[in-house]
């Protein structure tokens, strides 16, 4: 059995992991017969967002690895545990946390830095040439993990993939039913909730990441 390590950043779209995207991600490992291990950094969000009202709470803090329980049904590991000799791959779900919790692309965009327990994650398993996958706004990270000349997309958004490629990565439009693999890193990608307008969309473009990365770890 194919052992997946996922990489989640908060609860919650705006602030977190898009819970979607993550739980998607979670099902169809399962339904492909491997297992799974969840991580998240022990750190502080960037911010909380009420997600009923779109509102930044001025009094509220939350903690990535504390919130990252609530998809994980409380099974979820510090990062600083992860070890990519214990997995086949690597999957990161989207969200806005990607982008503001394991990396600040969302607020400085292509001048962005990578948490640095996130970056050796991300590294470990790019090192030891494992498979991964990332969906949603994620890659974005990709450059500060993988140098320059890396493929992935985040589907179809013109300013955001110059920002991308102005970091380093090899840009690929993509639809949000398809996947981007690059196959030189062992890299897979989705657009996801990027493009996604319903929950079975995003559901298509998860699973063929999901399948995709264990056939990689072949």
């Amino acid at each position: 059995m194919k052992k997946i390590a996922v990489i989640l950043s908060g609860c919650g779209v705006y602030d977190g992991s898009e819970i979607h995207e993550a739980v998607l991600t979670l099902l169809a490992i399962d339904k492909n017969n491997a297992s799974y291990r969840c991580f998240a950094p022990n750190i502080n969000q960037h911010h909380v967002i009420n997600h009923l009202t779109g509102e930044v709470s001025e009094t509220e803090t939350r903690n990535v690895l504390v919130e990252s329980a609530r998809i994980a049904r409380g099974d979820v590991e510090d990062i600083t545990l992860l070890s990519a000799d214990e997995f086949d791959a690597l999957i990161v779900p989207g969200g806005f946390g990607a982008a503001k919790n394991l990396c600040n692309f969302a607020i400085k965009g292509q001048d962005c830095d990578i948490n640095e327990q996130v970056l050796a994650a991300g590294q470990m398993f790019a090192k030891a040439n494992k498979p991964a996958g990332y969906m949603c706004i994620a890659p974005a990270m990709l450059p500060l993990i993988y140098g320059e000349g890396v493929q992935g997309t985040i589907g179809t958004d013109v300013s955001i993939a110059e920002s991308i490629e102005a970091m380093g990565m090899n840009h690929k439009s993509c639809p949000v039913d398809n996947i981007i693999v690059d196959a030189d890193n062992k890299l897979v990608s989705t657009p996801a909730y990027m493009l996604a307008t319903s929950i079975s969309e995003a559901a298509v473009g998860v699973e063929k990441l999901v399948k995709a990365v264990l056939y990689l770890c072949e």
